[in-house]
């Protein structure tokens, strides 16, 4: 079967610098609508990952996410926001980019050409069984991705891909392929505008769930998030003080003296705190 590159077919738009601002931000805008439609039809291969991930995370797994360029940036920023959010250590969720932290800033020449860097880092991080390797590539052909992928399934652990190409290279080496088909893009070539809008999509719901599913969630609220400015602080105090039904001052002291809702609310109704 022939691979067709749908992510760098000729865009349904030409000679874009004559549109006016207006018509290039219409334009934009009807193309990005496409995106959460290509999202959704992907939801089985989401649902069955984050099924597989649960319980190899509660063993003690982590989720790598690895990439190179727009795609490896979304893996670290999905990865980085884990601890604030949720009050998980940064190991349980890592980012991996071809080319390291100089990458999220500024191309590294040939990084993602390497086939064997990928599993390398991975090793680093004495990965094993329980983990799961998730390639993101919107092309799906990215080496260093590819690579990484290979040896992982070769060792037993689960693999997966988030792509915007059907039966790619890297879908091969997946267990679990999101092929996200978002279509040409508004600017021939250019990943980061819709697949990169469907990756991020599609890394929220992956991580996200899996951090419900763990418990880091009660009811709709972030109870386990790091109170790391004043902002947040009043967020975790509003939630006391709808869970417990006591003042404000209360609230705001016993959230500062147990670090997070989570553990405030379950101190004072074990404690029966007055």
């Amino acid at each position: 079967m022939t691979f067709i590159k749908i992510s760098e077919q000729q865009s349904l738009y030409d000679n874009l610098e004559d549109k006016s601002v207006r018509e290039i931000l219409e334009e934009i805008n009807n193309e990005d609508q496409k995106v959460a439609l290509a999202v959704h039809k992907t939801l089985p291969q989401i649902e069955e990952l984050v099924n597989l991930i649960v319980p190899r995370m509660r063993r003690g797994g982590r989720i790598f996410y690895i990439g190179a360029g727009t795609s490896g940036r979304l893996g670290v920023l999905d990865a980085s926001e884990i601890p604030p959010t949720f009050g998980m250590p940064p190991t349980l969720i890592v980012g991996l980019i071809a080319g390291g932290d100089t990458a999220l800033r500024n191309p590294v020449e040939n990084a993602e050409d390497d086939i064997h860097r990928g599993w390398e880092e991975l090793t680093e991080h004495n990965i094993s069984e329980n983990d799961t390797v998730i390639g993101i590539a919107a092309s799906g052909t990215t080496p260093y991705v590819i690579g990484a992928m290979h040896e992982a399934k070769e060792h037993g652990i689960l693999t997966a891909c988030i792509t915007s190409n059907p039966d790619s290279p890297m879908s091969h080496e997946a267990d679990i392929a999101i092929e996200m088909i978002v279509g040409p893009e508004y600017v021939t070539g250019s990943s980061r505008m819709k697949s990169g809008t469907g990756q991020k999509m599609i890394l929220n719901m992956i991580s996200t769930s899996v951090m419900i599913k763990l418990g880091r969630v009660k009811g709709n609220k972030m109870v386990n998030m790091q109170l790391t400015n004043k902002k947040l602080i009043e967020r975790g105090t509003r939630m006391i003080i709808e869970e417990l039904g006591i003042d404000y001052d209360k609230a705001n002291t016993l959230l500062l003296m147990h670090g997070s809702v989570e553990k405030t609310i379950e101190a004072y109704k074990n404690n029966n705190i007055k």
